[in-house]
């Protein structure tokens, strides 16, 4: 893996660049009351690393009401106006970019050959909403979104694309690089052949995240070796 290489990075949101202060949660569970009456509808499964669609989908099917295209559509633009309001409602201390996470990207948008951008389960309206809210969000040229495809692994191949058109270059004869907090962002880089590395940010430690197949992984991105692995491979 040469410094050379052009390379993609795509970042997760929730658990890795920020914590929202279950203001996520949260905006899902009140969307599901205003249209359907029900708040617990997420309560029974881990929304970790799913995607947007997905946990609608299933929280539908926990609740026994229509999983159409169009009744998850009409949950997802609930969702979104609330979460427009919740994010407003979280303080500072609660609300916040991971330590380093600022620092690492701002290195890499400066590299030539870097093209930096988002691997995330939220529809990209949702991403907009949770990143503006720390003044981060136009800090990403491009991603791959939960409304790209319910699939992880297929939001994660598209980001990957979309980052390499903007280098100029077929994805194939790129360095792919996903980093992200849950064995779901491991699975979804090597589904496509990319590198993954893991940050103990969210709800799994380093530990486990190897154990699942990152290539590596830190307990944030103040970890001396943290940013080497970004910009130059392992």
């Amino acid at each position: 893996m040469g410094a050379m290489r052009p390379t993609v990075l795509l970042f997760d949101i929730d658990g890795t660049l920020v914590t929202t202060g279950g203001a996520g949660r949260r905006s899902m569970e009140l969307a599901f009351e205003q249209l359907h009456g029900r708040r617990d509808a997420c309560d029974s499964f881990k929304m970790s690393g799913m995607t947007d669609r997905a946990i609608v989908r299933k929280g539908l099917g926990v609740i026994g009401a229509e999983d159409s295209e169009a009744a998850i559509d009409e949950v997802i633009a609930a969702y979104v106006a609330h979460l427009a309001r919740e994010v407003h409602r979280v303080d500072d201390q609660n609300y916040r970019v991971f330590p380093g996470m600022r620092e690492a990207v701002r290195e890499a948008r400066s590299r030539s050959g870097f093209a930096v951008g988002l691997g995330t389960g939220n529809v990209r309206e949702g991403a907009r909403v949770k990143l503006e809210r720390v003044s981060i969000y136009d800090q990403f040229d491009f991603g791959g979104f939960g409304c790209d495809h319910e699939d992880r692994v297929e939001l994660i191949r598209a980001g990957a694309k979309a980052g390499a058109a903007r280098l100029g270059m077929p994805m194939e004869e790129c360095r792919v690089v996903i980093i992200g907090d849950t064995p779901k962002d491991v699975h979804a880089a090597r589904g496509i052949g990319a590198e993954c590395i893991g940050v103990g940010t969210g709800s799994y430690t380093p530990e486990a995240l190897l154990e699942a197949g990152a290539h590596v992984a830190f307990p944030d991105f103040t970890h001396r070796d943290a940013l080497t692995v970004l910009l130059n491979g392992r």
